[in-house]
């Protein structure tokens, strides 16, 4: 397995591919890096969609960190954590030859075994910030559709997609989630080209096989989507 961590509530309580997917390396010094705090109302609306779920496991693909192991066992869910975007590089290579690997569905398909591999109906809900778009179809796609079959009915799903779609590349940020549980703390790690832009009208034929698809757009060009299962 790949960086994945687990823990447990405690007792308180149109698709485009962009290009090859280039990672930036971390900047060497820290004042480089972009830090900033702000409201999400994805977020906020998620915690409260997924209150029915208390007890059961929200699945984080940022990696564990300790402020989302707090903020999510303080509302009464276990946690499972794994590092998506280590995972891609670990099952499809970094630089070019990850984005031209995706297209393997060997490769495809034991990405999907490492990262996803859970029985059906197993999670509550899904932290995905970011990492969608740098999956290109069909392994996109693909992702999607075993997130389907490990999200509870009536699970939730929070997803970021950054809305320029005529950006050579994205940054990649870390995400953490603040105390208040309404807002997170974004810090930059270097920029990546997205494997995929996705619009509004893909968006909803990419999660076809969810209930509901709610958009959100925020101030620093990220679409915040909720989606339900």
């Amino acid at each position: 397995m790949f960086d994945r961590w687990k823990a447990k509530p405690r007792d308180s309580g149109g698709l485009r591919t962009a290009g090859e997917a280039a990672a930036r390396p971390k900047p060497e010094h820290p004042a480089e890096e972009q830090i900033y705090t702000r409201p999400s109302n994805g977020l906020q609306q998620f915690f409260s969609a997924v209150s029915d779920f208390q007890g059961f496991p929200i699945l984080d693909l940022a990696g564990a960190s300790q402020a989302n192991v707090s903020a999510i066992t303080g509302l009464g869910f276990s946690l499972y954590s794994d590092n998506v975007i280590r995972s891609l590089e670990n099952a499809f290579g970094s630089g070019a030859e990850c984005l031209e690997n995706q297209s393997d569905p060997v490769k495809v398909q034991q990405f999907i075994d490492s990262t996803l591999d859970f029985e059906p109906s197993h999670f509550g809900g899904a932290l995905l910030w970011d990492t969608l778009q740098f999956l290109s179809p069909p392994l996109l796609q693909d992702t999607v559709d075993q997130l389907h079959e490990i999200l509870m009915p009536g699970g939730y799903m929070l997803a970021f997609f950054h809305a320029n779609e005529r950006a050579e590349s994205v940054p990649v940020y870390s995400y953490r989630i603040a105390a208040d549980t309404k807002s997170i703390v974004l810090a930059t790690r270097g920029e990546r080209r997205a494997a995929t832009y996705v619009n509004n009208l893909a968006m909803e034929n990419l999660f076809q096989k969810f209930s509901s698809v709610k958009f959100f757009l925020t101030r620093d060009h990220l679409r915040e989507v909720i989606v339900r299962r």
